[in-house]
């Protein structure tokens, strides 16, 4: 049974930044890639980074130049550091492992930007 539990989410304002934070329960080699992924209300969700074993990022265009995807394989954590928050980036932000055609989710965390 894999295991993702999300942290960092909170409240924010505008400009602000945020570092989210995905712990896993076993080495992040075991899968092919891990990501990050947001749902607003009434939205459907959204990828928002990505990086594989190899340790290729890939990011949505709306965050570009603002958000970073990074990990740490020693802690078996990926992280999410958000910088330049907008209130569009208001959403609860989970994270996924993927191993083949298994994907594993996170609980997920509330990101909230606002004035």
């Amino acid at each position: 049974q894999v295991q993702l539990v999300e942290s960092g989410g909170g409240l924010v304002q505008p400009g602000g930044s945020l570092r989210l934070s995905c712990e896993i329960s076993r080495s992040i080699f075991s899968f092919n890639a891990m990501g990050w992924f947001r749902q607003a209300p009434g939205k459907q969700r959204e990828l928002v980074a990505t990086i594989t074993r190899g340790g290729w990022t890939n990011y949505a265009d709306s965050v570009k130049g603002r958000f970073a995807i990074s990990r740490d394989n020693a802690k078996n954590t990926v992280y999410l550091q958000m910088n330049s928050l907008k209130p569009e980036d208001t959403a609860v932000y989970y994270c996924k492992a993927t191993v083949g055609t298994d994907d594993h989710w996170g609980q997920g965390t509330q990101v909230t930007v606002s004035s």
